[in-house]
């Protein structure tokens, strides 16, 4: 069983480096900026990070569904599945473009 929001070992390591990776990126971005570089160029990179961003979140996702919230569904407390549905739909709400 895992904590709340404790990512599994398998999934930590590719989630830390993403985000390094990610960091390295938006540094690089303020540097383009410093530097007056195309515009164009700069929305690039910006849209480059967006992608790795999400795929973060798809990651973070994945593994809370199959672990949080396999766990409340499989429960024998509705409040905690209730609670489990209203988190997953708020993701949705917030990251969905509907």
């Amino acid at each position: 069983m895992h904590g709340m929001g404790m990512l599994d070992e398998a999934t930590k390591p590719p989630v830390e480096a993403r985000l390094k990776r990610i960091a390295g990126q938006v540094a690089g971005i303020q540097r383009m900026v410093e530097q007056d570089r195309y515009c164009v160029d700069v929305v690039m990179q910006v849209s480059a990070v967006r992608a790795a961003l999400a795929k973060v979140s798809k990651l973070m996702l994945d593994q809370h569904i199959q672990t949080c919230v396999s766990t409340a569904m499989n429960g024998d407390d509705p409040t905690e599945r209730q609670s489990k549905i209203d988190e997953l739909l708020k993701i949705f709400d917030k990251n969905c473009n509907c």
